[in-house]
């Protein structure tokens, strides 16, 4: 069992990006969320939003945070395009089209699957992970998961995939309400 949480609201989108005010509520509400759920591990990226989404989960639990550098976000490109969201979509839609700096989508799948390869059996496991990576790790599972997906994705957001060994079973469980 593997819940994918999208971190909380934050300040921006560098790796040194904070949550915001609104940002540490949400990760306090969730990690009520998490509670009634049966967790054994939490996985965080480095980025610092996705730790301070973590961290609250992971006290709840009782538990450590394990730090994974392949649940960092996707770089598109070292360069910032004006038109960057319709070059987004692109890579949905173009598993292999990389942009220069950037990894494609393919190879941001490969590197997030490890993870979740490399999970032991039977393990119920937390990975606190960004928008495009989380949407591309989704994709692992099912196919048709793509850019409209990501664009319908929330601050934060939690889904859950159940691996069995006939396939994968994917469902949002995040409620919006949850925040209310």
């Amino acid at each position: 069992m593997i819940y994918i949480v999208r971190h909380c609201s934050a300040e921006g989108q560098s790796p040194h990006a904070d949550l915001t005010a609104e940002g540490i509520v949400e990760a306090e509400k969730l990690a009520e969320f998490f509670l009634e759920l049966d967790v054994d591990r939490v996985i965080s990226s480095p980025f610092i939003r996705a730790r301070r989404t973590a961290e609250p989960i992971a006290d709840g639990k009782k538990i450590h945070i394990e730090e994974d550098s392949r649940l960092a976000e996707r770089t598109l490109s070292s360069h910032a395009f004006e038109d960057w969201l319709l070059k987004l979509e692109d890579s949905f839609l173009d598993l292999q089209l990389k942009y220069e700096g950037g990894e494609s989508s393919q190879e941001a799948m490969e590197r997030v699957c490890k993870v979740v390869d490399e999970l032991p059996d039977g393990s119920k496991t937390v990975l606190v992970t960004h928008g495009n990576l989380m949407t591309l790790l989704l994709r692992c599972y099912n196919e048709r998961i793509g850019f409209q997906e990501w664009l319908a994705l929330t601050n934060p957001d939690v889904f859950r995939v159940h691996v069995t060994d006939n396939g994968a079973q994917v469902d949002r469980i995040w409620k919006e309400e949850v925040l209310r």
